[in-house]
């Protein structure tokens, strides 16, 4: 029997294990919390003598529990049995991401520095495995490196790539360039795929420290990327999950089309209250709406976000292919949702006119754009319309008569809207958030799918209207979290690495220009200040470029340490749980104190969401790298009939192997290498992001206007070539800058480019 008496004035979470278990078993924060106090490895009869652990269901419960802790990464066991906790000093967990030239690093879920992994180590393993490592000193370039531990989790099940027969051997070279083994196919599992074809292989066995992972083909998809194939291709060359499960099909065929009335019991009825959706008219799942009105003090803001967390309970086979996807997907002409059809476009969408169960923020704006006050609670709404960011925009600046006329009831709501969206923007200027101006492009196709013409996309202050709303009440929920001590998962963005604002530093002194504040630590308000001071200069892109390159990428964790480009000190991801993984996390948090409840009885712990978070961070750069791959691949297409075009663009990168640029017509990227560069040897200038030749003094600069011609294009390898016809840049005057020369006489240039990592995607 457990000596239930003890355990409980111990365990702080035993009521909460209590409510899941017949038979509850102390929690995984005691169990860490006793090896932290013991300071020393136990073993598993150790642990259960400490615990006062007499009945056999918890002798058992407790082995179970530990074999899970394994499986997360909490605790490894040593050679004498002992567990030790990971994420200490010396044991790290992580995933891995792989180089195409064999070595890579271990991306901690603590959001620490990555840990180099040699070439030697990650023999064993694959692009995206989860593992722990022990640090075991410093690189040649000064990194922490790691020596592999143990394995947590395989993350490819499948890999695509091209299938070649060498002397009688099969094998497949993945077109993941990160995934650095190719895999064997022996000859009774190659399923008739011929040399050179794209296949997709299932991994029989992954890789080991004798040998390569080996494979069987399971499906060839032909020798060229067929028009339409570039989507299927990117979803199984990173490992989007697109089929549903049988046993997720049979969950949600429960769900009928309308909200039933039991559901709608105990809720806020918000339906007579004139909520719209603003999307983009291509939308199809709309998860927020918005409603405000002018009070004697500022404004009340309402937004309502679609209740999934409703539909999608925790431990459903539903609950888990969408945190196995971890987002939505949206390529130029399709999108793999997060959520079924049924969900994402019907029960959880806003849609006008219809009956939807919300989560709602509802939040007082002072009338210099702060916040004052905010609730959180659950509504039943009816949208009112569903109107577009075009439409919205033309009503509020006067200049369509007929959408005024069409939308008169909803007008005065709209200019409400607009005047909180004007002072939350003078806030936003305020506090220093960083606000850069890029360019997106957009495609626009025929009937048959290729594409036509590609554009730029049109931003209006109806799309900069929904972002204040959105972010402001992403605001108001990391503040209730926080407040009620919730663990939830807030979106971080760290403040740039030192070496990184140091190197910007000497960029900014080359062109006459300086960022203030604190030499290393700097403010959001000192990039701000000095995004204001170039915007008359004709360098303006070029130094917004070297800027945006100093940051880190924002991710998901569950230690608030702020928003730096959004400068806010807590920010939390809550307005689109329809395609974000992360958001309905947060909305089962905000749901689970509404109902009552505290942080001492929530059922995730702290240390699950240390995993959920980088699982979310990892999807979302797969989901970054799949769209970046389908889209290149589309404008690769574009390009193949233009051989011998010419164009007008900018130097958009600069690498030690050449010059990469944006063609200013039609927004695609491609390579002009160095060895076409001229009569001359090319030195790097990292720091300038410039290369200048050893005998001329000729300088290629980011942002600096060329003029090429279309040399190649390669629709398998995502990659165009250019050659240069014009370039307004001037001779450098002085002596040439330090460094390696380049240039590489005779060899393959595209060789030569990958060698150097040389791909890129438009």
């Amino acid at each position: 029997m457990t000596k239930k008496g003890k355990q409980a004035r111990q365990d702080p979470y035993l009521e909460r294990e209590s409510r899941k278990y017949d038979h509850p078993i102390p929690s995984r924060e005691y169990i860490l919390d006793l090896l932290r106090e013991r300071s020393r490895p136990l073993s598993r009869e150790q642990l259960i003598q400490a615990l006062g652990l007499e009945a056999p269901e918890a002798v058992e419960g407790l082995r179970r529990r530990l074999r899970a802790m394994e499986r997360d990464g909490q605790v490894v066991r040593n050679r004498r049995k002992g567990y030790v906790i990971v994420d200490n000093e010396d044991l790290i967990r992580g995933r891995v991401t792989g180089h195409p030239e064999g070595w890579g690093f271990v991306t901690p879920d603590s959001g620490e520095d990555r840990i180099y992994l040699s070439p030697r180590q990650m023999r064993l393993l694959l692009h995206g495995d989860r593992v722990v490592v022990r640090i075991v000193g410093l690189d040649a370039q000064g990194r922490p490196e790691g020596e592999l531990v143990d394995i947590l989790q395989r993350y490819n099940r499948q890999v695509t790539g091209r299938f070649y027969s060498e002397s009688g051997v099969g094998f497949v070279v993945p077109s993941n360039r990160r995934i650095h083994h190719d895999v064997i196919i022996p000859a009774a599992e190659q399923g008739g795929a011929e040399d050179g074809q794209l296949v997709v292989a299932e991994l029989v066995q992954q890789p080991s420290e004798r040998r390569m992972p080996i494979g069987r083909v399971v499906e060839v998809m032909g020798t060229h990327i067929a028009a339409g194939q570039e989507i299927a291709v990117a979803e199984r060359v990173h490992g989007i999950p697109v089929e549903w499960p049988e046993e997720v099909e049979r969950e949600i065929a429960r769900f009928g089309e309308e909200v039933p009335e039991a559901d709608k019991a105990g809720r806020e009825d918000l339906r007579d209250l004139p909520l719209v959706t603003i999307d983009g008219p291509d939308a199809r799942d709309f998860d927020d709406a918005v409603f405000c009105r002018p009070t004697k003090s500022g404004w009340r803001l309402t937004v309502a976000i679609a209740d999934v967390s409703h539909y999608v309970r925790g431990g459903t086979a539903l609950d888990r292919e969408a945190l196995n996807r971890g987002n939505s997907v949206y390529f130029p002409r399709a999108v793999v949702p997060m959520l079924p059809e049924l969900l994402s476009n019907g029960l959880c969408s806003l849609n006008p006119g219809v009956d939807r169960l919300t989560m709602c923020c509802e939040m007082l704006i002072g009338p210099d754009g702060t916040l004052k006050r905010s609730r959180f609670f659950r509504g039943v709404i009816r949208s009112h319309a569903r109107l577009t960011y075009q439409e919205v925009a033309s009503i509020l600046d006067g200049s369509d008569s007929e959408a005024i006329e069409r939308r008169k009831d909803l007008v005065p709501h709209l200019q409400a809207l607009h005047g909180v969206y004007k002072a939350l923007r003078i806030q936003r200027e305020k506090r220093g958030a960083i606000d850069f101006e890029t360019t997106e492009s957009v495609m626009e196709f025929d009937e048959q799918g290729r594409v036509l013409r590609i554009v730029p996309a049109e931003r209006n202050d109806a799309h900069k209207l929904i972002e204040e709303c959105m972010v402001i009440a992403n605001v108001a929920a990391a503040r209730f979290l926080q407040r009620h001590k919730m663990p939830a998962l807030y979106r971080d963005h760290e403040v740039p690495d030192e070496e990184k604002v140091e190197a910007l530093r000497q960029f900014l002194a080359q062109v006459g220009l300086k960022l203030p504040g604190n030499r290393t630590v700097p403010k959001p308000s000192d990039y701000a200040v000095l995004l204001k001071q170039i915007q008359n200069r004709p360098d303006k892109h070029l130094i917004q470029m070297v800027l945006l390159r100093s940051f880190k990428a924002a991710d998901y964790r569950p230690e608030n340490i702020g928003h730096f480009g959004l400068s806010l000190e807590a920010y939390a991801h809550f307005t689109s749980p329809i395609r974000r993984y992360p958001d309905l996390v947060v909305h089962r948090a905000i749901g689970h104190v509404l109902d009552g409840g505290k942080a001492a009885d929530y059922e995730t712990s702290a240390d699950r969401m240390v995993v959920l978070g980088e699982h979310c961070s990892m999807t979302e750069r797969r989901a970054d790298e799949a769209t970046r791959e389908a889209t290149m691949t589309l404008k690769c297409e574009y390009m193949a009939d233009k051989l011998g075009q010419e164009f007008d663009g900018i130097i958009s990168g600069v690498t030690a192997f050449g010059i990469f640029v944006q063609l200013s017509e039609v927004f695609v990227d491609g390579l002009v290498h160095i060895s076409t560069l001229g009569d001359d040897y090319y030195h790097f200038d990292p720091i300038g992001h410039r290369l200048v030749g050893e005998r001329t003094g000729k300088e290629f600069r980011l942002a600096d206007t060329v003029r090429v011609q279309v040399a190649r294009v390669d629709k398998e390898e995502r990659q165009i070539d250019f050659e240069l016809i014009g370039h307004e840049g001037r001779p450098r005057r002085g002596s040439p800058v330090d460094g390696k020369s380049q240039r590489k006489p005779g060899g393959s240039r595209r060789r030569q480019a990958r060698r150097s990592g040389g791909r890129r995607r438009g």
